[in-house]
């Protein structure tokens, strides 16, 4: 019994360490989609946003997500853009594809990705 008892909570210690790390990758991957809204908001030109690592700044620490490309929706609707960013805390990763309006960056869609 003693046993038994140990093991399940060490897995669930686990479980939810897994998904406290699950949650500040999310958290890291949105401060991304929100960095590049903000310059898009100060520059419509996608070309304009490097595709490069971002370091949020807060309480942080060394924490880091990517932008990894914001392009002009050419097909089916050239008055969106597409915002995908990826970070990783620990071993877990998120995903994100956000699609916006081009006149108001009103957010259309906000996806998770298993991978770009």
């Amino acid at each position: 019994v003693t046993v038994t008892l140990n093991q399940l909570g060490f897995l669930t210690r686990s479980i939810l360490l897994e998904s406290e790390y699950k949650e500040r990758s999310a958290a890291l991957a949105e401060a991304c989609v929100d960095t590049a809204l903000l310059k898009l908001a100060n520059d419509p030109d996608p070309t304009h946003i490097p595709n490069d690592t971002i370091i949020p700044i807060g309480p942080v620490g060394t924490d880091t997500c990517t932008i990894h490309s914001v392009v002009l929706d050419v097909i089916p609707n050239p008055d969106q853009y597409i915002i995908e960013t990826k970070a990783v805390f620990q071993e877990a990763t998120t995903n994100l594809q956000v699609v916006v309006n081009t006149p108001n960056l009103s957010v259309v869609s906000w996806n998770e990705l298993a991978s770009f």
